[in-house]
């Protein structure tokens, strides 16, 4: 292949191979350092090509988000996977018991409604791994700490077709946090509502060998806590503007980028071929405040996308900028996970060449 990534069509996705291996690698070293396993999400890259890699690198199974995300993983050789969502429903139901003869997987659990259904849909010769949820401050699904999560667990571990063994959270909050110290305070209580709701399994006589932790901004902070036995961070693969606001990362650890060309320039405004269809318009999915625009110019950092529509970013202006008609401008999102999810493929660069195209293979795998 070996294309000048300055003759690539736009708009385009470009992954820096060399950054991303980068990043995979400081995953791993901080695991090996904490002791601790690497479990991380796909739903950032959805690649079956990046999720091996990441085993390679010694990642012990990979996290999904949906039923779909899995069956590409265990179509692509994961042998071990977290679907981090609680599922009952039949149709669903169905699929995982397909996947089981693939792959072990395990389904998140946060209800005793929930846990009743698995029960009915699986059996002791084949039972389904299982981990309870944990709310640790994000307010989405999981069940309270301590109290509510050994009542879940004593629950599952009376019947016959299910077997628990993990307890997991995920600090997805800590995205809207406003400083260190705030980052620092939510990974302390993601830590806590894991290992003492575990705790308090266990004291009850029902162990708990996986106390996993998620969430980019706070995995080192909390993987680092005793009692913590894995992390699943998802977007640390890439990295991406909202990482750098938080001050989690710097935009040269961010591996994706997107390359659009300009398609206009008017006296106050350059219009490129990159709107909501391929930056979308998430700025920081729980509220990060640190975000300007619809992603950064790296070429040139006083430009601000400012409005997008559906094929059109929009640039104000206000003079002459050095900018012409069908110039190149690369541009770090604001939130890779979504932004990937736009694209059929990445372009994977290195010294300035396209040497891979690498599909996005669960891209639309919502159910």
């Amino acid at each position: 292949m070996n294309k000048s990534i300055s003759n690539v069509d736009t708009p385009a996705m470009l992954l820096d191979i060399d950054q991303m291996e980068k990043n995979i690698a400081a995953i791993a070293k901080f695991a090996k350092d904490a002791n601790v396993a690497v479990r991380p999400h796909i739903k950032t890259h959805k690649s079956i090509e990046i999720g091996n890699r990441q085993i390679e690198a010694g990642a012990v199974g990979l996290t999904v988000a949906t039923v779909g995300e899995a069956e590409m993983m265990a179509a692509g050789g994961i042998s071990d996977i977290l679907i981090a969502f609680p599922i009952g429903a039949e149709t669903k139901l169905r699929r995982v018991r397909e996947l089981m003869k693939k792959a072990k997987i395990t389904v998140a659990v946060d209800s005793i409604e929930q846990v009743d259904i698995l029960q009915k849909s699986f059996t002791e010769t084949e039972p389904l791994h299982v981990w309870i949820k944990v709310n640790s401050g994000l307010h989405r699904v999981g069940v309270e700490p301590n109290e509510e999560v050994v009542e879940l667990a004593k629950h599952i571990y009376g019947l016959s077709a299910l077997r628990l063994t993990g307890i997991f959270t995920h600090a997805g909050h800590s995205y809207a946090a406003t400083s260190r110290e705030e980052i620092e305070q939510i990974a302390r209580d993601e830590a806590e509502a894991v290992v003492t709701s575990a705790k308090r399994c266990e004291e009850v006589g029902i162990e708990i060998p996986h106390r996993s932790i998620g969430s980019t901004p706070t995995f080192k902070i909390a993987g680092a806590v005793d009692g913590v036995t894995e992390i699943r961070p998802g977007n640390a693969v890439f990295y991406d503007m909202v990482q750098v606001g938080l001050g989690v990362a710097s935009k040269e650890q961010c591996a994706l980028t997107v390359v659009a060309s300009v398609a206009s320039v008017k006296a106050d405004r350059i219009v490129i071929d990159a709107g909501s269809k391929t930056l979308a318009l998430d700025q920081g999915a729980h509220g990060n405040e640190s975000i300007k625009g619809h992603g950064y110019v790296k070429e040139h950092p006083e430009l601000v996308i400012e409005r997008l529509s559906e094929e059109h970013g929009v640039i104000p202006v206000d003079g002459k900028v050095d900018v012409e008609l069908n110039d190149r401008l690369t541009i770090i999102p604001n939130h890779a996970c979504v932004v990937v999810n736009l694209f059929n493929t990445y372009l994977v660069h290195q010294d300035g060449k396209i040497i891979a195209e690498w599909p996005v293979d669960a891209r639309g795998r919502v159910n």
